[in-house]
């Protein structure tokens, strides 16, 4: 089915997409008649077994792999495993985990060798996991789930715990990357795992505070083909004031030493409140440029300093919106590192997680993002109770959300000598604004790549070896429906033309993106994404898809469910 730009493929064993789906569908897409496609999907009810809230459930380790069941033809190039990482335990004893990001580190790996394919994971034994097992309770406050005092001990020890210091969470539960030739599970705070990639062992727990400036740092680093990686998180900067540190971890030593020990803080970068850093989860990117986006999503360091004094707090209670700073794009370049204290961008608010990529053309940063609108905190609406409702209560807490959109900005680079309110973007190829304000600010109006209501294009991805800080076409993404994963997205920043992969009852994880060797054109490679779909015979499969025509190459099927997972890596 084809319609304006959009194509659904369909591709299951004995797939049909019901009728009226399909016209609603067409109707929404063709954006001509909204009320018209809604009345046509009343009549199809979407994940009508609420299949995804399997997808929110307990699983055991599977401590040897076992095998898949592989139909279609896997490329004989693809060789190597896929390392995703999510929460994998939802609750401890008769305490459930409240919070997406709360469930314990999980972490999943296929191999893929001669044609053959083996699934296996195991949950990382962090001191958050090993505590927590051996108490059967909740024993380090979470994300969104708090930590109460041991039941067993007396009245007078109990009191006492309700005033001890901050134990900072080593969940490392988002993402897994190789720093030198180690590979390490990360979350966002100052505690990083080293694991082993081929057995899934815990190895160790890293603490960044040795080695840097930072109160922790992003789970979604940059890195160049040498292996050097980049990071950026807040720290103390000077009279006591919050900021924000670039940073850089070298690549693998000869020596072979650990190049955390050699990794330096290169930039730093002021907050616009003293007290009140900015949530960061990911940064931009290019040539000769750093790109950092400071939200109006704020971390209040007094509500920080004090919550582990009061009972029940947790790292969402230190998250307020700052209702009138809006958005603000701040730039510093790469060599010699230092920050543009003369370019001052800023916009509407906008919650901001992923970066798509960012790239310099003709004096201009050009900057892709997974938006969400206004300031009101995303992660308020990812509560499991909210994600694992009735399918009419999902759509009504997604309803009460802010709404994503993908939108491109473009920097000017040259300030000088512009009349104010004239707009300085002369790319032939985009409607995004940039003018001059008197107060000497850029005030950015986006180009608009994607939007469609409570339908998401997020964790995205491109092909980072050929495309990072470059001008691209193609970004691929997890289509979120009211925050469920149930469709795969291939979009063409260009022509904002998009393809869709999407199977009925199937919620599909985060498409990694795996160049062809040898390939000459952006798009020559396959997307490797893990699916669940509950009921099936073999509920969970590795899905490989042609990253050109987003159609089915092979799918590799195991007898075991998956829970979410949110990032990964491949390892060839």
């Amino acid at each position: 089915m084809r319609c304006r730009g959009e194509e659904e493929n369909s591709l299951s064993h004995n797939r049909k997409l019901v009728c009226g789906f399909n016209a609603a569908w067409s109707a929404w897409e063709s954006e001509k008649d909204f009320s018209k496609a809604y009345s046509s999907m009343a009549s199809y009810v979407e994940h009508p077994a609420a299949g995804y809230r399997k997808i929110f459930e307990t699983v055991e380790e599977l401590n040897e792999a076992i095998p898949a069941k592989v139909t279609g033809v896997l490329p004989t190039w693809l060789g190597g495993s896929l390392l995703r990482m999510g929460p994998g335990l939802f609750e401890v004893g008769d305490q459930p985990f409240r919070h997406l990001f709360d469930g314990q580190a999980l972490m999943h790996k296929f191999d893929l060798k001669n044609g053959r394919v083996t699934y296996c994971r195991k949950f990382l034994k962090t001191d958050a996991y090993v505590r927590a097992m051996t108490e059967n309770r909740v024993v380090i406050t979470e994300f969104g789930t708090a930590v109460y005092p041991d039941p067993c001990k007396n009245i007078f020890s109990r009191f006492f715990s309700y005033f001890r210091g901050i134990e900072v969470t080593d969940n490392c539960v988002v993402n897994v990357y190789p720093v030198g030739e180690e590979f390490y599970a990360v979350t966002e705070t100052n505690y990083i795992t080293k694991v082993d990639p081929e057995s899934l062992d815990t190895l160790k727990k890293v603490d960044l505070c040795k080695y840097l400036s930072v109160n922790g740092v992003t789970a979604h680093p940059h890195f160049d083909a040498d292996g050097t990686v980049y990071n950026i998180g807040n720290c103390f900067g000077k009279n006591l004031s919050l900021a924000y540190n670039i940073v850089r971890i070298p690549p693998a030593q000869k020596d072979k030493s650990d190049p955390l020990e050699k990794s330096q803080v290169i930039v730093q970068l002021p907050s616009s409140e003293r007290l009140k850093p900015s949530y960061i989860h990911s940064f931009g990117l290019t040539a000769n440029y750093f790109v950092f986006v400071e939200q109006p999503v704020k971390i209040n360091l007094l509500k920080f300093l004090s919550a582990w004094s009061v009972r029940g707090a947790t790292y969402m209670d230190c998250f307020e919106s700052n209702e009138s700073m809006g958005t603000w794009f701040h730039l510093a370049t790469r060599d010699p590192a230092a920050y543009l204290s003369g370019h001052k961008f800023r916009t509407s608010a906008f919650n901001i997680f992923h970066h798509i990529n960012a790239y310099e053309d003709q004096g201009f940063i050009v900057v892709d993002l997974c938006v969400w609108k206004g300031h009101d905190f995303v992660y308020n609406y990812l509560y499991l109770a909210n994600l694992r409702g009735e399918w009419d209560e999902v759509k009504k807490a997604a309803a009460r959300a802010p709404q994503p959109e993908v939108r491109r900005y473009v920097l000017p680079l040259d300030l000088h000598s512009e009349e104010p309110g004239k707009n300085l973007i002369s790319l032939p190829y985009t409607t995004a604004t940039a003018a001059l304000r008197s107060d000497g600010t850029v005030w950015l109006e986006p180009e608009v790549l994607f939007s469609k209501p409570r339908q998401a294009f997020e964790f995205p991805q491109i092909n980072y070896s050929q495309c990072r800080g470059k001008k691209y076409s193609f970004a691929y993404g997890l289509g979120l429906n009211h925050f469920i994963p149930d469709k795969i997205v291939k979009l063409n920043v260009q022509t904002k033309e998009t393809l869709v992969w999407k199977e009925d009852e199937c919620y599909p994880s985060e498409p990694l993106f795996v160049p062809t060797p040898g390939a000459t054109t952006e798009d020559d490679g396959v997307l490797l994404s893990i699916v669940v779909k509950p009921g099936a015979e073999r509920p969970g499969f590795l899905l490989v898809l042609d990253a050109a025509k987003l159609t089915e190459v092979a799918r590799a099927e195991v007898d075991s469910i998956f829970p979410v997972t949110f990032h990964g890596f491949y390892k060839p």
